[in-house]
């Protein structure tokens, strides 16, 4: 699955955060360690939201643009 991602230098490095993903965001020294974070921090963000949905019914809904 792929995630558009906003990534900003800082003066301390790189922050990294997920506009589809509320609250998910990272950061690392270089561009390469943010891109590696936040791939990280995706990964636990999703096992966190399925976690919350267990026991819920799930559906989709379609939205025009």
């Amino acid at each position: 699955m792929k995630y558009k991602i906003a990534l900003r230098e800082t003066d301390e490095g790189f922050s990294v955060s997920v506009p589809g993903l509320p609250g998910c965001w990272s950061q690392g020294a270089t561009e390469s360690e943010a891109l590696q974070n936040i791939q990280e921090a995706i990964q636990e963000y999703l096992a966190a939201r399925d976690e919350l949905l267990e026991g819920t019914v799930v559906r989709e809904v379609e939205v025009a643009s």
